[in-house]
Order: structure tokens, then C-alpha cells, then sequence
């Protein structure tokens, strides 16, 4: 393991914008190692569940930031775990945020016809294989990090499984989908509004991060930051997604836009403002930033993370 005591090292300085480029490519880089392990864990059939399986393709390959995924390895390299590792991990849980993407975009849900500016699973196929679709991508996901290949150490994998059920389950994911829907039509304080997106969305993000140090093996404290770094980086990411509900074109999200207000949803923009979103939304980053200072340089790109996704446009 290539982590230095906590204590000893300070925070790099080259967090800004200006580095961009270099984790764009890192993001791309990530992302076909990604995509290429979907695809070898999700072959193409000819049997009698192979709609089933094209519907699992199509909802899960060409396309999406893969941030949760990039997040997983980029967190498991701070403790030199192997890619091959890593990558099982992300792919999982680009499974398990897929089914999820595909059970929103549901007719009885937000009852959307786009996702990445491709017809919605739903749209594409029917219905009933999308539900079925979205079900065993979920398992699948479990089946991923239950076998030996994403780690050797049952007592690893089983907090990897662990730790995906809170963060995906009604306590995490799912709950903060209740509470969204719940709270359709009706005015929702700033706190309540935070703790559904906290649940929602940011769980799974902050599963991302700490998924790697999980994997790692890292000692508690070093596993605590990247938790936190990943919840600040989930909070900052939902209220940039708000922003741009309320801001960007269908073309430049790849899905319907002001949907938050045609629902009638309680937003961070509805409650705060659009400057006002933009605000919290850059102090959750800077908070996230500071998560980072034990791991030094070697979290620049993490550093760059928290800034692009509060800056992206879709």
C-alpha cells in the first residue's frame, strides 16, 4: 500500500479548473476500461433470455459520464489496487446506477422518454422487460462483488456487498426516490430537500469513493475521508443537476429538461435560487476538497473531480 500517514502530508495546491484536460482524460481512460468490462460481464445471447440481455446492454453500454464508476477506481489506485480489481467494482456499480436510471424513466415513475439522448429503455423495448431489465441488473451487480475475482478476501467482498445495500437500499437509494416522489407538489424545507438528495443520489456516489478504499483495505480514518469526500461530491453533483434542470437545453443533458419544475419537485434552485444553488453547490466541492488532504498529489484528479462536477453541463 503506497498511502504515507495522514498526518504528514499537506494538501496539493493544482485543484483548479485549469486541469481539465488532464482529468477528462483520465475520465475517458477510466471509462473504456469500464465499458469493456461490462461488456465481458454482460455477453450478448441467442437463448430465450437474450431481449432480456440486449435490454441489460442497452442500458448500460455506450454512453453516461461513468462518474461512479471513474470514482471506484480512481479512490482503489490511492492503494495500488489492481485495475482488474477495480474495474469489476465500477462495473458493478454502473449495473446497479443503470437499473436504477431504467426504473425512473418508468411511466409509473418520472416518465421520461430520454436518457443520454437515446430513447429510454422503456421506449426502446417495452415495459415489462425494462422492469425485468433494471431487476437483473441489480442483481447482477451483487453477483459481481460476490465472486472471488473482485477480491480474495471474503471479509472484503462481504463489506463491499455490505455497503452497496445501505447505500443502494431503502435506507440509500431507493428511500430517497420515496421521499422524491412523496414530496411532488408540496413545498419541502431545505433540509428535507437535502436529506432526500443525500439519499438519492448522493448515496450511491459516496459508495463509489469509499468502495475503493474498502477494496484497498485502507486503515479506518483514510477510509472515513474518501466516504466523506464522496457524500460532499454527491451533495455538490444533485445541486449542479438542479441548476441544470433549470438552465440547460434536452440537447445538452441528453434528457427532458425542467422537469423538476413541470412536477412541481422541491429543488435546491427552488428553494435557494439559481446564484444561491450555485453557492452551496461550490461549497460542497470545497468541502470535498478538503476531505483529500492526507493522500497529497496523488488525489489531483479527485481534487479536479469536485470542480467538474459542479461546472459540467450535462
Amino acid at each position: 500500500m503506497s498511502m504515507t500517514d495522514p498526518t504528514t502530508i499537506a494538501p496539493s495546491q493544482t485543484h483548479s479548473s485549469a486541469n481539465g484536460p488532464l482529468l477528462k482524460q483520465a475520465m475517458a481512460a477510466r471509462a473504456k476500461v469500464i465499458e469493456a468490462t461490462i461488456d465481458q460481464l454482460l455477453p450478448p445471447t441467442s437463448g430465450g433470455d437474450a431481449r432480456l440481455i440486449d435490454a441489460m446492454r442497452y442500458a448500460t453500454l455506450g454512453g453516461g459520464k461513468r462518474l461512479r464508476g471513474y470514482l471506484a477506481m480512481a479512490t482503489a489506485s490511492l492503494f495500488d489496487v489492481p485495475d482488474c480489481q477495480s474495474a469489476r467494482v465500477a462495473a458493478s456499480v454502473e449495473m446497479l446506477h443503470s437499473y436504477s436510471l431504467v426504473h425512473d424513466d418508468l411511466p409509473a415513475m418520472d416518465d421520461d422518454d430520454l436518457r443520454r439522448g437515446q430513447p429510454s429503455t422503456h421506449r426502446k423495448f417495452d415495459e415489462a422487460t425494462a422492469i425485468l431489465a433494471g431487476d437483473a441488473l441489480q442483481t447482477k451487480a451483487f453477483e459481481i462483488l460476490a465472486e472471488a475475482e473482485t477480491h480474495e478476501s471474503t471479509t472484503v467482498r462481504i463489506a463491499l456487498i455490505t455497503a452497496f445495500a445501505q447505500a443502494s437500499g431503502a435506507a440509500g437509494m431507493v428511500g430517497g426516490q420515496m421521499i422524491d416522489m412523496e414530496g411532488e407538489g408540496r413545498a419541502l424545507p431545505l433540509e428535507e430537500v437535502r436529506h432526500l438528495h443525500a439519499l438519492k443520489t448522493g448515496c450511491l456516489i459516496r459508495y463509489s469513493a469509499e468502495a475503493g478504499a474498502i477494496l484497498g483495505q485502507a486503515k479506518p480514518e483514510l477510509q472515513q475521508r474518501l466516504r466523506s469526500y464522496g457524500a460532499n461530491i454527491g451533495a455538490a453533483f444533485q445541486i449542479a443537476d438542479d441548476v441544470l434542470d433549470a438552465t440547460a437545453t434536452a440537447e445538452e443533458l441528453g434528457k427532458t429538461a425542467g422537469k423538476d419544475e413541470a412536477s412541481g419537485k422541491s429543488t435546491y434552485v427552488a428553494l435557494l435560487g439559481i446564484d444561491g444553488a450555485r453557492a452551496e453547490a461550490e461549497r460542497m466541492a470545497k468541502s470535498a476538497i478538503e476531505d483529500l488532504a492526507p493522500f497529497g498529489e496523488q488525489a489531483d484528479r479527485l481534487r479536479d473531480l469536485a470542480y467538474y462536477v459542479i461546472e459540467r453541463r450535462n
